[in-house]
């Protein structure tokens, strides 16, 4: 499988940070497999860096050595999925400590939706309903280092 990585400096070499902002899914190295998205995350970290440049970095992972680790996969947004954003987004614990969590996207365009949520206007039930029709793109999250040597460097695109 090929993901990408967007940014504003090349990555070789992929490695977890000690401090992170809370995303979707937690601390980790963030990729897709959506070159689209990948440009989209280039352009905006080097927008908010205040840098002029943006690289997309291609690796490539074998699924089967993925499926030996801890994996966590949400194939939809769907309550399981919004809970544990939520969850993650707030910095609350999660029992289980993944080695890899993938699934849908919660970007700016859905961010409105989740912030309606955690506000209580929307229930799980009609965010939800909300966020479907929304084609989320997916990223897949290296969460500990057995994961990320998995990612194999092939280059770097430009956006």
């Amino acid at each position: 499988m090929i993901l990408y990585y967007g940014s504003n400096v090349e990555v070789r070499e992929p490695r977890l940070l000690k401090v992170q902002r809370e995303l979707d899914f937690g601390k980790g190295f963030y990729t897709t497999s959506d070159l689209e998205q990948a440009a989209k995350w280039a352009k905006r970290t080097a927008l908010r860096l205040h840098r002029k440049d943006s690289y997309i970095s291609v690796y490539e992972v074998d699924e089967t050595e993925m499926s030996h680790l801890r994996m966590l996969r949400f194939n939809a947004p769907d309550v399981e999925w919004l809970r544990f954003v939520v969850k993650n987004r707030k910095g609350e614990p999660i029992p289980v400590d993944w080695d890899i969590v993938s699934g849908p996207v919660a970007d700016d365009r859905t961010a409105s939706v989740i912030d309606l949520y955690l506000d209580g206007m929307y229930d799980e039930e009609e965010t939800i309903k909300r966020l479907l029709p929304q084609k989320l793109k997916d990223q897949y999250t290296f969460k500990t280092e057995e994961a990320i040597v998995l990612l194999n460097f092939r280059g770097v695109n430009l956006p």
